[in-house]
């Protein structure tokens, strides 16, 4: 299994907590055998979720130049017209993804181009399937602009436990459908503002693969 480079000191100083407790366990004289391996899974168990977390699956992304694919995994959560304020000041569809902290927390350019804008927001940590979390949260705003369909926003919004939202774009760089952008710690949302002509294919509660799924269609 492949690991993410994020992860590289979350799971440096996992291993150090890790073995300095063990130590502690295994070497206190007179613990009994059977408390010592009760005390040792959960620590062990606490591991290989950092681990799992920070994994990097195997996928063969989306290649549909009419597709928005999934820039994550998990659930959606909300599909609603609103109005956008900060970049396109216009009416446009909401998709928003919930990501559990059991999701790979990889975020997927949704379709190809090239970023005409990006953004970081400092914010606050509500869950992140409140309301205001889009608007209120620390969150970085990415927009994407198809050479043939115009643009599309994708925002990373960090979650009640996120504390780190890492965006690798730039403006004026290309954009390849199904490679990364960001990056995620733990429990997050990822809203996509899409053209309100755009053909929806998902539905509320539907658990979407992240640069796999197909969340809408451009039109003809």
């Amino acid at each position: 299994m492949r690991l993410h480079r994020e992860g590289t000191p979350t799971i440096l100083l996992t291993i150090a907590a890790v073995c300095f407790a063990l130590f502690g366990i295994w070497s206190w004289s007179g613990l009994p055998q059977a408390l010592a391996i009760a005390l040792t899974l959960p620590f062990l168990a606490l591991f290989g979720i950092v681990l799992w977390f920070f994994r990097v699956p195997s996928r063969t992304p989306l290649a549909d130049d009419r597709a928005i694919s999934s820039p994550c995994d998990g659930k959606v959560v909300a599909i609603e017209e609103v109005h956008e304020p900060e970049y396109f000041n216009d009416k446009r569809v909401q998709v928003s993804i919930f990501m559990s902290p059991l999701n790979v927390h990889i975020n997927y350019h949704p379709i190809n181009g090239v970023t005409s804008y990006y953004k970081y927001h400092p914010g606050k940590y509500l869950v992140a399937w409140h309301p205001k979390s889009s608007t209120e949260n620390e969150r970085s705003t990415v927009v994407v602009r198809h050479p043939r369909h115009g643009e599309v926003l994708f925002r990373q919004i960090a979650g009640a436990l996120a504390r780190r939202i890492c965006t690798y774009s730039l403006e004026g760089t290309a954009a390849r459908q199904g490679s990364e952008f960001g990056f995620i710690k733990f429990g997050s949302r990822v809203d996509l503002l899409l053209p309100l002509n755009a053909m929806i294919k998902v539905r509320l509660g539907d658990r979407v693969t992240g640069s796999v799924s197909v969340i809408a269609q451009f039109p003809e």
